[in-house]
């Protein structure tokens, strides 16, 4: 049987200004040991900025999103403006402050947020295309801005709750692992980091997304 394909899209490397790396890298094992391929992707961009992830400092550096995330991926990786969602069977983004830094600018402007126009174009064909969507941590957020009448899961954080809800989504809250699927648009979301978690409830929540996923291709 033909394994399932995943395209698994990176926002840089570091909770702070770029990708969660436990969400990213737990994400890519629990595709591959359910049996799935990944290919990972990002827009080649400039960061928002650069965190120094030691203080929480702004740090006076400029760096790549492709670039960044080309760590994590061990440099297998293509920019997001070669994704073409006939080639995969399903799209799926980890989280980390990069999701609402360098994908969108919900960390800055909430429900006013903008989305990065490669993201928002591969959102929008896998819809078209009637395929699975993933979505861990903050994701979900930029999924709300592009989509709007959708059902979505951050946990129980009260502002972001607020803010996606004024994108005119549903918010449904959710602990450690749980899985909200909106069958309208085969969109999975999982709180991940949103809530106060371990590695081990990162891992949880990246299997069952998966999992879920697998059983809607």
């Amino acid at each position: 049987m033909e394994k399932k394909k995943f395209a698994v899209v990176l926002s840089g490397s570091g909770v702070y200004d770029g990708a969660e790396i436990h969400e990213a890298i737990l994400t890519m094992l629990a595709i591959m040991r359910q049996g799935g391929l990944y290919t990972c992707f990002a827009p080649n961009i400039s960061q928002h900025h650069v965190i120094n992830h030691i203080t929480g400092d702004e740090m006076n550096e400029t760096r790549n999103v492709l670039i960044e995330s080309a760590r994590i991926a061990r440099g297998d990786i293509k920019p997001l403006s070669e994704f073409d969602g006939k080639d995969f069977d399903a799209l799926i983004f980890p989280g980390g402050f990069g999701a609402a830094k360098n994908l969108s600018t919900v960390a800055f402007d909430g429900p006013n947020a903008t989305v990065n126009s490669e993201v928002e174009s591969s959102v929008k064909q896998m819809i078209e295309l009637k395929k699975p969507i993933g979505a861990l941590c903050i994701s979900p957020a930029f999924i709300a801005k592009i989509l709007g009448d959708v059902s979505v899961t951050i946990g129980k954080d009260k502002g972001t709750i607020e803010a996606i809800e004024a994108m005119g989504a549903t918010h449904v809250e959710t602990d450690h692992g749980d899985v909200i699927f909106d069958e309208d648009n085969n969109l999975f979301t999982t709180p991940c980091y949103m809530l106060d978690a371990t590695i081990l409830d990162i891992d949880d929540g990246a299997n069952n997304i998966v999992k879920a996923m697998m059983e809607k291709i």
